[in-house]
């Protein structure tokens, strides 16, 4: 059988960790940040978890991880 190809849009976009948890980047971080309340830009620094749903199809896309 042929190989499957990855998503490569998908593959950008997310990080798969040790224990197949898919990690996104929070949105919002582009530009225009200044004019945002210090609160707001703490809480876009680290990455977050995507939800449990979205992650069996993003995994689906990903077949070599």
């Amino acid at each position: 059988m042929p190989k499957i190809k990855t998503r490569k849009a998908v593959r950008k976009r997310v990080k798969i960790t040790g224990r197949k948890k898919v990690m996104r980047r929070k949105a919002g971080q582009g530009h225009f940040n200044a004019r945002e309340a210090g609160k707001t830009t703490r809480g876009k620094r680290g990455d977050a978890v995507v939800f449990k749903t979205d992650a069996e199809n993003i995994l689906r896309n990903l077949p070599y991880n």
